[in-house]
């Protein structure tokens, strides 16, 4: 499918990535950094400044609402670190952790490095999440 995707022949990401798992890490680790850089750019010239918790809001709401598979790349990747580390695979939840932090620490800068304000938005972006996920708009 990411083959098909991206117009080349399905031989041609192996050529590139040893397995399945690391194409898979590889689209994670770009969707999350998708993310990152979507509240990067809409808080640009606003970092601490209310403003820029807004703009964030409304670059994440338009993100997954126009590409999707954004968000559905980065659920898989929280689904699927419990079963790959019990299978004893850090791979996953590496990449996993290592992108949720990049993000977690961009929005806190971005909102001024205050704490309050970027778990607030964290848990409200994640009950988005959640929401977007079982179908409501």
């Amino acid at each position: 499918m990411i083959a098909r995707r991206v117009g080349v022949t399905q031989p041609y990401p192996f050529r590139l990535f040893p397995d399945k798992k690391t194409i898979f890490v590889a689209a994670l680790e770009r969707s999350m950094e998708d993310t990152r850089l979507a509240f990067e750019a809409a808080a640009d010239g606003t970092e601490g400044d209310e403003r820029a918790l807004q703009a964030m809001t409304n670059a994440y709401a338009q993100l997954i609402s126009t590409r999707p598979e954004t968000l559905l790349m980065q659920m898989q990747g929280y689904v699927t670190v419990a079963a790959a580390e019990a299978r004893g695979d850090d791979l996953i939840g590496e990449a996993v952790r290592a992108g949720w932090m990049r993000i977690r620490d961009t929005v806190h800068r971005l909102l001024g490095a205050d704490a309050d304000k970027t778990a607030r938005f964290l848990a409200c972006g994640m009950l988005g999440n959640s929401l977007a996920a079982m179908g409501f708009p």
